[in-house]
């Protein structure tokens, strides 16, 4: 008998649309109204600032060439491909990894439809110290770090004994 669909982790996939809608609908914000790398202060230490990273996180990879884009979209397609194999093999009652993967998935599918799109992710979130700054981030980033920090965190967390039927 197959396992109905609400009672595995997949149920938690409305998050993954909330991740990708906001930030798609940020993204397109951006790209109508900033200028590509002109700061607009909103409190010291932060800007939102149009940027456009064609490689990974911190920009790693942005010098090669274009391959990089082919690359890191197989990446986001595998990894999410993976992840919703996972929710779909487990309850929906393991909200922690649930959340997780959704967090993960919604942020990959959010920049893979830029790499696909625009052949770069959107980037809008500028923290700096000084002249020092953070490299500019986005919504699908922080929802990547997030589901990557509470997979982690799971890990430490103590299993659960399961209970044995009264007899």
């Amino acid at each position: 008998m197959k396992t109905p669909i609400c009672s595995t982790g997949l149920r938690w996939l409305w998050l993954t649309v909330v991740i990708i809608v906001a930030d798609l609908a940020i993204k397109q914000l951006v790209l109508k109204e900033l200028t590509l790398y002109e700061p607009h202060p909103v409190i010291p230490y932060f800007n939102i600032m149009y940027a456009q990273n064609f490689g990974a996180a911190f920009s790693f990879l942005a010098d090669k060439g274009g391959w990089q884009r082919w690359f890191f979209a197989g990446i986001a397609i595998a990894i999410s491909i993976i992840l919703m194999v996972m929710m779909y093999r487990q309850s929906v009652k393991k909200r922690l990894s649930n959340i997780a993967y959704a967090l993960i998935i919604g942020g990959a599918i959010g920049n893979l439809f830029d790499r696909l799109v625009h052949g770069f992710v959107v980037d809008y979130i500028d923290f700096y110290v000084g002249n020092w700054h953070w490299p500019t981030f986005n919504l699908a980033d922080m929802a990547i770090c997030i589901g990557a920090a509470l997979v982690i965190f799971e890990g430490f967390l103590p299993d659960k004994p399961k209970q044995q039927d009264a007899k």
